[in-house]
């Protein structure tokens, strides 16, 4: 599948087939989170709920590294 970066005002965007908008079940105005990965870049719907979730995962992260080890097996 591919598509053309397009110019949109002051910036940029990709628009995305009406397949891919089907299957990520999004509407316009969604929020979708972009990362950067060795394949390229990875587009998904944005989650707060899983977002704040992994924030504080991050902020406990170091004080807990073991019990969090102890856990995971």
């Amino acid at each position: 599948m591919h598509t053309k970066l397009r110019k949109i005002g002051n910036g940029y965007g990709v628009l995305l087939p009406k397949q891919v908008i089907e299957r990520l079940r999004l509407t316009e105005g969604s929020v979708l989170s972009l990362a950067e990965t060795n394949a390229g870049i990875e587009l998904s719907p944005f989650d707060a709920n899983f977002s704040e979730q992994v924030e504080a995962f991050r902020r406990t992260e170091s004080r807990h590294r073991n019990s969090y080890r102890e856990l995971a097996k």
